[in-house]
């Protein structure tokens, strides 16, 4: 058992999937922020968001779910579809 939140930082890169898993399977698969499954595609409505691909590093959608934290307290929050992540990343600074 994973205890959740964890800072992300301290998460070591290679064990953050288990603590995004740990997310999606508390979130009974649907994502932290659009609330859709996680397996799926996110809805209209949030691909409707224009991403500048630019303002992300090369792979950032390698992964369709992504571990979302929060950047001032460092806590990780919860598990959210890659392109939610861009959206919450460009839109709302989180």
């Amino acid at each position: 058992m994973i205890d959740l939140p964890q800072k992300y930082s301290q998460i070591p890169r290679k064990e953050r999937w288990k603590v995004r898993n740990a997310y999606v399977e508390q979130q009974d698969g649907k994502c932290y922020h659009c609330g859709c499954d996680l397996s799926k595609e996110p809805p209209e409505k949030i691909k409707a968001f224009k991403i500048n691909w630019n303002l992300f590093p090369d792979g950032f959608l390698n992964s369709p779910i992504h571990l979302h934290h929060d950047h001032n307290t460092d806590m990780t929050l919860g598990a959210v579809h890659a392109y939610c992540n861009a959206v919450l990343w460009q839109y709302y600074g989180e």
